[in-house]
């Protein structure tokens, strides 16, 4: 494909794309495949001859989209919002174009020069503290990360390294061993699974602190197993409190948990990775309350700020804490600038070497929106979770299983797990919406996020109706 063709090809695309954002409204929202369909439509190995662009075309359609979840669906209410937006797809575009491995400055210094201003411009929407921020020469500042898993794995692998370190100084006798065995982490039992995953990737014992009523993480349960622990020998070096969790949007106590964390010399990680997108609006800022006592902060622009995914924030108090973890400096990385004190090289504050200009996405986006426009993308969505959680109150069937705060709505019919789960079944093999359920104690719910960029309260009414006539069913079949 030659420069000519490409520019030919690249319009039939943007059209094909924009065709399929379009008209996605029509698509069913969840397929109709089995595992394994793929493989016999395709040629079991590479064709030795070039194949035509007009063919690979024929086959997205053939092919690909009949095993397509369509995420952008009006119709899909799973899980949470994965950010779209026609801004963040040209830029990566540009990305792509450009091509550059942004390990340090010198492989690419717009690269990393952007990536650390636009970190500190999305700081400043948050009204993040200022020691979170790299302006004006602090020790702080701001990374995008793939996802908030690898945030939660990169601050949990810096907290363990800057314990190991503080031990040590004190007991020079102690080994790196010696210590592993005995560091505890912690997080509420309502934290995402990537918690466990990072403690079981770090090596260290990771304990589930018990919620309250509400889902949150308060102090006295983890002063509790803090007190517990210390007796039994064991070294506590780290907390993630969770903002907006995975199962109901619930928020941990950060203003109760967070002193308990700076005097007991612990690493406090937060993990906003859904509802911190919403902190840019005033009016929910204040679920951010208590942030001044982390040493690292995170959420998924990807999520729900109209940045495509990856692009997860991450900032830190203190960047010498992650490079003091992760720095190596062979010969063939190094550059004249490294010791300069102006720049940074990234490659020191994440798990890969090579990162992709991923600050174009945040650069379009927060320029062609706006903060303006991105405050009313977020407040359109809690809007229409108020309004779905209305129609379920009117309902005297439901009931609502957490408190709405965002744009997720917890609900189930009154009743037994065994009816929900009837529920859900047919729900999603009509495949008309598409919901996923959690537990909340011995509770099985039914989620409904409010995910699409284009999702109008139409589309929420008639989800709502098909939820009542599908429940009308199970509640007879029940009954026969």
């Amino acid at each position: 494909m030659n420069t000519s063709e490409f520019r030919r090809r690249g319009k039939e695309m943007v059209d094909y794309v924009a065709n399929y954002m379009e008209g996605i409204e029509g698509r069913q929202v969840y397929p109709d495949v089995e595992p394994g369909y793929l493989r016999p439509l395709i040629p079991d190995s590479a064709p030795q001859e070039p194949d035509t662009f007009e063919d690979i075309v024929n086959d997205i359609e053939k092919i690909i989209m009949p095993g397509v979840t369509h995420w952008h669906s009006p119709y899909f209410f799973a899980y949470f919002p994965t950010a779209s937006s026609y801004p963040a797809m040209l830029a990566d575009m540009l990305c792509g174009a450009i091509g550059c491995i942004g390990f340090s400055w010198a492989a690419s210094p717009a690269c990393t020069e952007l990536e650390t201003v636009m970190m500190d411009w999305l700081g400043k929407m948050l009204e993040l503290p200022k020691a979170f921020l790299t302006e004006k020469a602090g020790e702080g500042g701001g990374v995008i990360q793939g996802s908030a898993s690898e945030a939660t794995l990169v601050a949990l692998l810096a907290a363990r390294t800057k314990a190991i370190h503080r031990l040590q100084a004190a007991s020079p006798e102690l080994t790196q061993a010696a210590i592993m065995e005995k560091l505890v982490a912690y997080s509420s039992d309502q934290a995402h699974s990537s918690v466990e995953r990072a403690g079981l990737i770090g090596g260290v014992k990771l304990k589930a602190i018990p919620s309250d009523g509400n889902f949150a993480m308060r102090a006295s349960a983890l002063q509790e197993a803090l007190e517990r622990d210390r007796a039994a020998g064991l070294i506590p070096f780290f907390v993630v409190a969770t903002l907006g969790t995975t199962t109901c949007c619930s928020f941990d106590n950060l203003l109760e948990v967070g002193p308990i964390c700076n005097k007991e010399d612990m690493w406090l990680h937060v993990d906003a990775a859904y509802a911190g997108s919403a902190f840019i609006c005033p009016e929910f800022r204040h679920l951010l309350n208590g942030v001044e006592f982390a040493d690292s902060f995170n959420f998924n622009p990807h999520k729900w700020l109209l940045v495509n995914f990856d692009c997860s924030a991450m900032w830190v108090k203190k960047r010498s804490d992650l490079t003091g973890a992760f720095k190596l400096d062979p010969t063939y990385l190094k550059h004249s600038h490294q010791d300069s004190g102006l720049i940074t090289d990234y490659r020191h504050w994440q798990i890969p070497l090579g990162r992709r200009f991923r600050s174009l996405k945040m650069w379009f986006v927060f320029r062609m929106y706006g903060v303006k426009g991105l405050q009313a993308y977020i407040r359109k969505h809690v809007q229409l979770s108020h309004e779905f959680e209305s129609l379920v109150l009117q309902d005297p069937r439901f009931e609502i299983c957490a408190e709405v705060t965002l744009g997720l709505v917890c609900f189930r019919l009154k009743g037994s797990n065994k009816v929900n789960e009837a529920l859900l079944q047919r729900i999603n093999s009509a495949k008309k919406i598409h919901l996923v359920p959690c537990h909340l104690r011995d509770k099985f719910v039914l989620r409904f996020a409010i995910c699409s960029r284009t999702v109008e309260s139409a589309h929420v009414q008639r989800a709502w109706e098909h939820i009542k006539e599908l429940a009308a069913d199970v509640l007879r079949a029940e009954r026969e």
